[in-house]
């Protein structure tokens, strides 16, 4: 008798955790449902990290200009300029490693701030396309500009589809021979000549003028014309005589007469003398 009471206490506790343990499941499975959603919304609303800047100096380096771009990485002042001008858009012209080559000697005798100007003459802080640059004829204004003193352009000229490029420290122009990279904010073209900034190089000589022509000495009359004629010469008639003529005249006059009297004495005189040699003898 006494078992039963425990034996129904058993099952009554049976009961009660089959009713209790569904519910409790239900419970825990609803809160952890509500908690994904949420937790991905959440993950949905967070923004995206932003892109990496492209490193300007390694794809220089790709593009066959590792000269330049390892030049850029030495100068402190010419790399962050080059960094921090890639966010806004920028444009480089780096020559090849021939080019370099051939410049390197000057290059050698500059100072730091001139050869970090050097390397920022080599980039404008505008983005262009090759098309736009085809289309741009006229000054540009470089990552190099200190000032209004110290302008440091350089002028591109498109002769067709080709891009140069001219400075006034050099009577060569730099032409694009390649693009290197085109990806709006920056676009890298590969140039054949190194870019000399007036400001650091002296200004190329103007050309001498050219020598003004000289006159051909007149030509000979043509032998298809023939020979000129020769002109027969007809004295001119004889004017009126003038006081020279009359004077001379009497002049003439003047000497026959002297002349005729002069002889007529001096026989007088021969036979004068004559009659007294004569007159002496007989004596």
């Amino acid at each position: 008798m006494r078992r039963f009471p425990l034996a129904a206490a058993a099952v009554a506790a049976f009961l009660v955790a089959a009713l209790l343990l569904p519910l409790a499941s239900a419970a825990t499975s609803g809160a952890s449902g509500n908690a994904a959603p949420a937790a991905a919304k959440a993950k949905a609303k967070a923004p995206a990290a932003p892109p990496a800047p492209p490193n300007i100096t390694a794809l220089m380096s790709k593009g066959g200009c590792k000269a330049f771009a390892s030049l850029v990485t030495k100068s402190p002042d010419a790399l962050s300029t080059f960094q921090s001008a890639v966010s806004g858009g920028v444009t480089a012209f780096c020559p090849t490693d021939d080019a370099l080559r051939r410049f390197m000697p000057s290059y050698k005798n500059l100072t730091d701030d001139g050869k970090a100007s050097l390397l920022l003459f080599h980039a404008v802080p505008v983005y262009y396309t090759l098309g736009s640059l085809k289309s741009s004829n006229g000054p540009m204004n470089t990552l190099a500009t200190d000032g209004a003193s110290r302008n440091y352009n350089f002028t591109v000229q498109n002769v067709g589809d080709q891009v140069s490029i001219r400075t006034e420290a050099s009577d060569a122009v730099a032409r694009v021979r390649d693009t290197v990279y085109d990806k709006d904010p920056v676009a890298i073209y590969a140039v054949d000549a190194v870019l000399e900034p007036v400001e650091l190089f002296e200004p190329a000589e103007a050309p001498a003028p050219a020598p003004a022509p000289v006159a051909d000495a007149p030509k000979a009359a043509s032998a298809k014309k023939g020979k000129r004629k020769p002109q027969r010469h007809v004295a001119d008639a004889p004017g009126p005589a003038g006081d020279d003529d009359a004077a001379a005249a009497d002049q003439g006059k003047n000497a026959k007469k002297n002349a005729a009297t002069g002889g007529g004495a001096c026989t007088r005189w021969l036979a004068a003398a004559a009659v007294a040699v004569t007159a002496a003898a007989l004596v």
